[in-house]
């Protein structure tokens, strides 16, 4: 469906979904873009609020509790936070808490609030790492510089969402999943218009008193029981932890084993083994980078073994 390595999982919900979708309708209407354009993302609301609260710390200590967060398996973690459910406040209450915990204990070692940004659109902190002989593109940090001109972090990385992580993951995911079952999906929200219009408006009335999209909000009031609107915001996630340890296991074992590593000689076969040991064991929970292996390797073994289209070796054999 995807005609290239697109390891967004949601792309599963999404396809089943617009399968469902299909059965009565042909044309549907998307959400795509409120996020991006009046402020819904989380990490616009704690990036800010999470760099002013460590710079209360000094280094060392930034240091030592991301140290210490990394030492206690998610599972250990989502164990404790269900036993402290009952009288943990609502504001606290968190899906999947265990990799909550992992994530922010990356952000702790950042050195700005910028990078706490990258980090949190980012699988791997350190794509060099495992990637061989390769540099990563400077594409989304150049984005995120030239939107720092604008007046302040939050509608900088709005603007760098809408620049590259809306068309490059969200968009292309839903315009496949829908294709593939002749759904058409529309997105008002990027309907120019509108868009011009977003950018026209003050960010307090997009974020305001730590809750995003809020003049959207105010109009879904009228509709809409607030009940509804003021549910946490969720992600459209799989449980693809527990898959990889389960019914997935084979299948992931042998794309991520050595000798399939190394004769595709594209990863740092001990960096990905490492990685995979630790999420077998349920220390970590490594699930998106391994995905991003998983779906590459995937494709890129099949292509490796299919013959080349007759015009493709035309124009090989023209030089």
């Amino acid at each position: 469906m995807y005609d290239e390595p697109f390891a967004d999982a949601c792309q599963i919900p999404t396809y089943l979904l617009s399968k469902l979708a299909r059965r009565s309708v042909t044309v549907s209407l998307s959400g795509d873009g409120g996020d991006e354009l009046f402020g819904g993302y989380n990490r616009y609301l704690f990036t800010r609020r999470l760099w002013r609260s460590m710079n209360l710390l000094p280094p060392s200590a930034r240091s030592a509790a991301a140290h210490l967060l990394q030492a206690v398996s998610p599972a250990t973690i989502d164990s404790i936070a269900h036993l402290l459910q009952r009288v943990t406040p609502q504001g606290f209450q968190f899906n999947t808490p265990g990799e909550k915990a992992q994530k922010l204990a990356s952000y702790l070692t950042s050195g700005d609030p910028e990078t706490i940004y990258l980090r949190t659109l980012s699988h791997w902190s350190d794509p060099e790492q495992v990637v061989l002989n390769a540099v990563e593109p400077d594409t989304v940090r150049q984005s995120l510089r030239d939107a720092l001109s604008l007046p302040n972090l939050e509608e900088a990385m709005m603007l760098t969402d809408q620049r590259n992580y809306l068309p490059d993951d969200i968009l292309t995911k839903v315009d496949r999943a829908s294709m593939a079952v002749s759904l058409e999906a529309r997105v008002p929200y990027l309907d120019h218009r509108l868009v011009e219009f977003s950018w026209k408006l003050p960010l307090n009335l997009k974020i305001r008193d730590g809750v995003g999209k809020w003049i959207l909000r105010q109009v879904l009031h009228k509709y809409v029981p607030a009940d509804l609107v003021a549910r946490p915001k969720m992600g459209f996630e799989l449980p693809i932890d527990r898959w990889l340890r389960g019914p997935l296991r084979e299948w992931a074992e042998d794309l991520l084993s050595m000798e399939s590593l190394k004769r595709n000689g594209l990863f740092a076969p001990e960096v990905v083994r490492g990685k995979w040991q630790e999420h077998l064991s349920g220390s970590r929970n490594w699930q998106h980078p391994l995905w991003d292996v998983l779906i590459f390797q995937d494709w890129f073994s099949k292509t490796r073994h299919s013959p080349a289209p007759a015009h493709h070796a035309a124009f090989a054999a023209h030089g």
